[in-house]
């Protein structure tokens, strides 16, 4: 995919290299998570029926949003005692994460060195194998990292019949295990090339990050006839600008401190579930709560009127 980006011709009024592949990753990405989606309803028909309000959905981060910390150093705690790769290696991880909360930015270096080990790590393995490894991890580590105030959020998208999407850099795989553990649509998270049912070590475009959040959750509600305007998007992180600036209604969960200010700015929601911050709040935004009865009425007239 590299050698193919490269050799493209590059106008100078034309997207950057990066904007290329923040497009291909965001496509790709609402691809496989409506893939994913189709075949979890394929498995499992025998659900009740929900009232959907068709047109509104709620988005949500992972890393420090849904999740206390970063899923993928969880999944690699897990890899790592089952001896997928090396203690160092986590370590390397790790480090990077903390350097990244310190600092509430993302470094391209560590970025590149960290997909570079993830891709040589599945090269050649299955997907399957990704995804039942991915189930015992949550059920080990994940499933008690849940933030209980941004679960009931989810919920509360749920209970109004609305879609809810979780976003994130994590392997699509991966992020599927977690939406599916928490009774969630499904999950956009950054797809790695695979042919045959095997990795080939090569992503789809880049890791799903920043802009290709965005354009994963615009291409998304375009399939799924959505009105981003009747959407909810929330995230930790001021990487995630680009996504909650989509939406008509954007909430900062335990947000750093460059999203807390523009939070303040633009006026939207903060919510605060970290201990012994002043702003934790269990209960829910009143324009939220709006939005998701006015949803769940919608939904039940739309019910009414197909009997």
């Amino acid at each position: 995919m590299h050698d193919q980006l490269t050799r493209l011709p590059r106008s100078p009024f034309g997207p950057s290299e990066e904007e290329v592949r923040a497009n291909l990753a965001g496509e790709a990405s609402a691809d496989a998570a409506l893939s994913l989606h189709d075949a979890e309803l394929a498995a499992d028909s025998t659900g009740p029926e929900i009232p959907r309000d068709l047109t509104a959905a709620a988005f949500f981060d992972v890393d420090n949003t849904m999740v206390q910390g970063a899923s993928i150093v969880h999944f690699a705690r897990g890899l790592a005692a089952r001896k997928y790769f090396k203690t160092s290696d986590l370590v390397d991880v790790a480090w990077k994460q903390v350097k990244f909360r310190v600092t509430g930015k993302e470094n391209s270096a560590d970025m590149a060195s960290g997909r570079e080990k993830a891709l040589a790590f599945i090269a050649g393995r299955s997907t399957a194998e990704l995804a039942e490894l991915g189930e015992e991890i949550y059920d080990e580590i994940i499933a008690d990292k849940i933030w209980p105030g941004t679960r009931a959020l989810a919920q509360m998208h749920l209970d109004a019949g609305q879609q809810v999407w979780l976003v994130t850099a994590t392997p699509v795989e991966l992020a599927q295990v977690i939406a599916k553990r928490l009774g969630l649509t499904g999950a956009l998270g950054t797809v790695a090339e695979s042919v045959d049912g095997k990795f080939t070590g090569r992503l789809v475009g880049d890791i799903l990050h920043g802009l290709g959040k965005a354009h994963a959750v615009r291409t998304l509600a375009i399939r799924e006839g959505l009105n981003l305007k009747r959407c909810t998007a929330y995230s930790d992180s001021h990487n995630d600008v680009p996504m909650l600036s989509l939406v008509g209604t954007s909430v900062a969960i335990n947000p750093d401190s460059d999203l807390r200010e523009v939070a303040k700015n633009r006026g939207w929601e903060i919510r605060d579930f970290r201990t012994g911050r002043k702003a934790a709040k269990i209960g829910v935004p009143t324009a939220l709560a709006l939005g998701a009865a006015g949803g769940a009425v919608a939904a039940a007239v739309t019910r009414r009127r197909d009997r």
